[in-house]
């Protein structure tokens, strides 16, 4: 790339086009790079990395540079490397994802999966998220975090299919390089009462129990730290391959 010529950045999240945490991530990331803003028109949350194939997409322009796609974030990164943009962008960026993303909880990402998904189309990616509601003041200064973390990103580049998944508390005192963490305990449905014997069963997010872990992104956000884990999306349980080798599969065959 020229030396005069600036990055090339795509904006996406899964809560939204309208979502505060987007507005706020563009505004900061438009001082690294040129900014294009293709998010879903309406919240996308707990999609994860689903592909709308059964309807068609529909686009719609809000103003020079940001289009709302009625689909799922996904959607909304293949329609800018393939048709909206032009050319690839140079880096992804997903978020601010209202409420963090942590451990298990990537799995059902949508946002985390906007960032993968601009990996596997060819550009370093990374995603960011805060906690729940949090206010203005700690949307800015993760915003400003993405910022210089994408700027980081632009000049030494990424492994090849890494991702960063960026955590930042309300207060962070520092930042820690994580693994992913995992869940111990999570009831993942919540029934509400209602006029009959079923009631009303929601899939939601009671508190969670984690599994204590020192470098896990949980135990991170608990100590104030800016968590900054790198994915992949290699699925491969690479170290589980030579037992599997020796099980007899073959005899699955039959004769």
């Amino acid at each position: 790339m020229p030396a005069a010529e600036r990055p090339r950045i795509l904006v996406t999240n899964d809560d939204g086009v309208a979502a505060a945490g987007l507005a706020v991530l563009a505004a900061a990331l438009a001082r690294v790079g040129e900014v294009a803003v293709v998010a879903p028109a309406s919240e996308q949350s707990g999609v994860a990395h689903s592909l709308s194939l059964r309807r068609p997409l529909r686009v719609r322009e809000e103003r020079a540079g940001w289009y709302a796609v009625e689909g799922t974030p996904t959607d909304c990164v293949n329609l800018a490397f393939l048709h909206l943009l032009g050319a690839p962008p140079d880096l992804v960026v997903s978020g601010i994802n209202n409420g963090y993303n942590l451990a298990d909880d990537i799995l059902y990402s949508g946002t985390v999966a906007a960032a993968l998904e601009g990996r596997t189309l060819g550009a370093p990616s990374l995603a960011v998220s805060v906690g729940f509601d949090a206010p203005g003041p700690v949307q800015a200064r993760a915003a400003e975090i993405a910022a210089r973390v994408a700027k980081a990103v632009l000049e030494r580049g990424l492994p090849a299919d890494a991702v960063l998944n960026v955590n930042v508390p309300q207060a962070p005192t520092g930042v820690r390089i994580t693994r992913q963490g995992r869940r111990s305990l999570r009831e993942g449905l919540l029934v509400r009462p209602a006029d009959g014997a079923e009631g009303f069963r929601w899939v939601g997010l009671p508190p969670t129990e984690w599994v204590p872990e020192p470098l896990a992104d949980h135990q991170a956000i608990a100590e104030g730290l800016v968590s900054i884990t790198p994915l992949h999306s290699d699925l491969t349980y690479h170290r589980a391959i030579p037992g599997f080798e020796r099980w007899d599969f073959a005899a699955a065959l039959g004769p």
